[in-house]
């Protein structure tokens, strides 16, 4: 983190010295060799390399994670609860992300962003969009980076390869070694990210001004804010509705995990903390709890999602381009299923916001404005994704009776 920081912090200052030479007699000879050369091909070579993963890493990831959670028998009742439950609250995650940065529009306040020759293309109707689901042809579905068309024929093949069962163990084990290839893709593209982030950073202050900060400043507090209604109404609403237990006991049981999570910005290196505090201090049975958490760590991206849905909305609104209701529609759409496909490593969350910026017709180059601050913003939404993966897992065993409740109460000491 302190490295992305230095290179955030080094971006604004030499972005801001930048702008101010723009003006003198070295203007021109700056903005073409500096501003419009070298930070711009820095910065282009490090937003190509996280659009290059795209494809494949939703691809691989959603046809193994689809798989893994077996045919309808086996996945049976309980199952089907924590799906639906993961996949309900990341949505209403989304909904309520992309509802507040509209509302509170914290891209607005100020000129719109330059970004060269691009114009926002016109949208298809809405019934185009769902017709389109399915495409006549995956590979060049692929190629275009279509990306609805893309989780539509992975969700399938995931699907089929679960249906094949035994036969088809060597293809899964194959999908989980490329999964692991890409995932150390990502590692190594994100140990570039203080280089990206201080050409990207230097380059829209160079051209923009100090105007820019304010408008970061509100972006933050916007996902922060949306992480803690989040955390609050529908976390806390699902443990006193749903599980009818008390949100503050569950939080004095599950803030070990909370403080790994914040700390790590990782769903995977959380989840063995995850998994003893929920059966040893909470007392959700084991067997639900190796099913429902591991599963949540690969499909429930309750925190990622509010930060896709209020970063598309603040660089919509610094583009100055108005999302409507299909624009919103899709987001939503894109979010929630790009979440079962989202692996709980930092800086994945990029790879698809790169994907939903694409979708809803956004500058990817707009990934540069928040880059620069996710590294910080990344601990708190880890901590949302983590936490809601223990709410569901609780919410379940409670209706099923796999709780011992002395324990979550703290009447009896954790088990061994």
């Amino acid at each position: 983190m302190g490295r992305i920081l230095a290179g955030m912090g080094s971006g604004v200052i030499v972005g801001l010295g930048l702008h101010a030479l723009l003006g003198g007699p070295v203007g021109d000879w700056t903005r073409r060799h500096i501003v419009d050369g070298a930070f711009d091909v820095a910065g282009r070579l490090f937003l190509n390399a996280i659009q290059m993963l795209v494809v494949p890493l939703v691809t691989v990831s959603l046809i193994s994670g689809v798989a893994g959670l077996g045919g309808p028998k086996r996945l049976g009742r309980i199952g089907s609860r924590v799906v639906a439950l993961y996949l309900a609250t990341t949505a209403a995650a989304i909904s309520l992300a992309l509802g507040l940065a509209l509302l509170l529009r914290p891209g607005a306040d100020g000129e719109p962003l330059a970004t060269g020759e691009w114009t926002a293309p016109p949208p298809p109707p809405l019934t185009e969009v769902f017709a389109g689901l399915i495409p006549r042809n995956p590979i060049e579905a692929m190629a275009a980076g279509n990306m609805l068309q893309v989780i539509v024929v992975a969700m399938l093949a995931g699907a089929a390869l679960a249906a094949v069962g035994p036969r088809a163990a060597a293809v899964r084990v194959w999908l989980e070694q490329v999964n692991e290839i890409l995932l150390a893709m990502v590692s190594m593209v994100m140990r570039a990210a203080p280089l990206g982030v201080f050409a990207l950073l230097a380059r829209v202050f160079a051209v923009q001004g100090a105007g820019i900060a304010g408008r970061l400043l509100l972006y933050m507090a916007t996902v922060v804010a949306a992480l803690l209604v989040h955390l609050v109404i529908v976390h806390g609403g699902l443990i006193g509705l749903g599980a009818r237990l008390s949100p503050i006991a569950f939080l004095r049981a599950f803030h070990p995990a909370m403080a790994v999570a914040f700390s790590t910005s990782s769903s995977n290196a959380t989840l063995p903390v995850t998994l003893d505090v929920v059966e040893r201090r909470m007392g959700v049975s084991g067997p639900l709890a190796a099913f429902a958490l591991p599963l949540g760590a690969t499909i429930n991206m309750d925190g990622t999602a509010i930060m896709q849905g209020v970063a598309t909305a603040f660089i919509a609104q610094v583009c100055g381009v108005n999302l409507g209701l299909r624009d919103a529609l899709i987001v939503v759409l894109m979010a929630t299923l790009a979440s079962i496909g989202t692996a709980g490593v930092p800086g994945v969350g990029m790879v698809t916001l790169a994907m939903v910026l694409r979708q809803v017709g956004l500058p990817p180059e707009g990934i540069g404005l928040v880059l620069g601050v996710d590294r910080l913003l990344d601990m708190a939404r880890t901590t949302v994704n983590v936490t809601g993966d223990a709410v569901v897992t609780l919410v379940v065993a409670r209706q099923e009776g796999e709780i011992d409740l002395d324990r979550f109460h703290g009447r009896t000491g954790p088990g061994t």
